[in-house]
């Protein structure tokens, strides 16, 4: 461990591990949020590792229920001893975060233990709603911010956020026989799901890709035309936005083909410090 890494708090050095992307954009949120959010995400990069870190399902409902039961116990008054949850309570009780939306996650978390594939683009953009947009509609909470557009905002570019790390995953996931494709459009593009579980590209899984991409893009721009509804001191907590371009980028340049991918991103901390001194998203 570095010297900078061993100054950072638990939870922060545990995002920096496992979710470096959103470790980045938490360190242009103003310094006195800053470990709330850390505590958040700690809290989501748990969850959300899941269905990797159990060998069946069942241990995977018991890994949640005891999220889930961690989360009550804070609400109820009773603060179990583990860093993250130390953490989750200190930002809850600072900031007033909902119950309810740590429920709606979790229960969307749930969805990562069945193998079968969303419906159609709309379940797959309510899963990523659920999971990433609410957890970054959670950040503007930490914010200051609970209703209107910065919550709007943040919701779209967190569920966007969501789609393109999915496509850009659909290799690491068809090696563990796991689709997050919907499956009517895997069926409407005739995509061989022997040959995708095979690691071969097609067209037609290039074509699933992009529509799922271009939904993920419409997302954005959605979110970026609220911007003049949304405080400058909110802009913070949209960071996410600017990356998500760069992974979109990707994915055009690939053709939409998630097996021809760069490996991993380079880290982009001068196109965040570029958009936090504009305040833009």
């Amino acid at each position: 461990m570095s010297n900078g890494e061993a100054a950072l708090s638990y939870c922060a050095r545990e995002v920096h591990t496992h979710d470096h992307d959103r470790y980045l954009t938490a360190l242009f949120v103003p310094a006195d949020r800053r470990e709330a959010v850390f505590a958040l995400y700690a809290f989501n990069a748990e969850v959300a590792r899941t269905r990797e870190a159990v060998s069946e399902p069942i241990l995977g409902q018991i890994r949640l229920q005891w999220w889930r039961e961690a989360l009550g116990g804070i609400y109820e008054g009773t603060v179990r001893e583990h860093p993250v949850v130390e953490g989750l309570n200190d930002a809850i009780q600072g900031h007033g975060l909902e119950r309810e939306r740590f429920e709606t996650l979790l229960d969307a978390r749930t969805d990562d233990l069945d193998d079968a594939p969303p419906a159609d683009l709309a379940a797959l953009e309510a899963y990523a709603g659920a999971t990433s947009g609410t957890l970054s509609a959670m950040v503007m909470a930490i914010l200051g911010f609970t209703d209107g557009a910065p919550v709007r905002a943040a919701h779209m570019v967190g569920t966007a956020w969501a789609l393109i790390g999915l496509m850009r995953a659909v290799g690491f996931h068809a090696q563990s026989q796991r689709l997050y494709l919907p499956d009517d459009l895997l069926h409407d593009h005739s995509v061989d799901r022997r040959a995708l579980f095979e690691l071969k590209p097609s067209p037609a899984l290039n074509q699933v890709v992009r529509d799922v991409a271009q939904r993920a893009a419409e997302l954005l721009a959605e979110a970026r035309s609220l911007k003049g509804e949304v405080p400058r001191a909110a802009r913070c907590g949209l960071l996410l936005a600017p990356l998500a371009d760069r992974h979109l980028r990707d994915v055009v340049r690939a053709d939409y083909d998630p097996f021809a991918l760069p490996a991993g991103a380079p880290a982009q901390p001068l196109r965040l410090t570029w958009a936090s001194l504009r305040k833009t998203y």
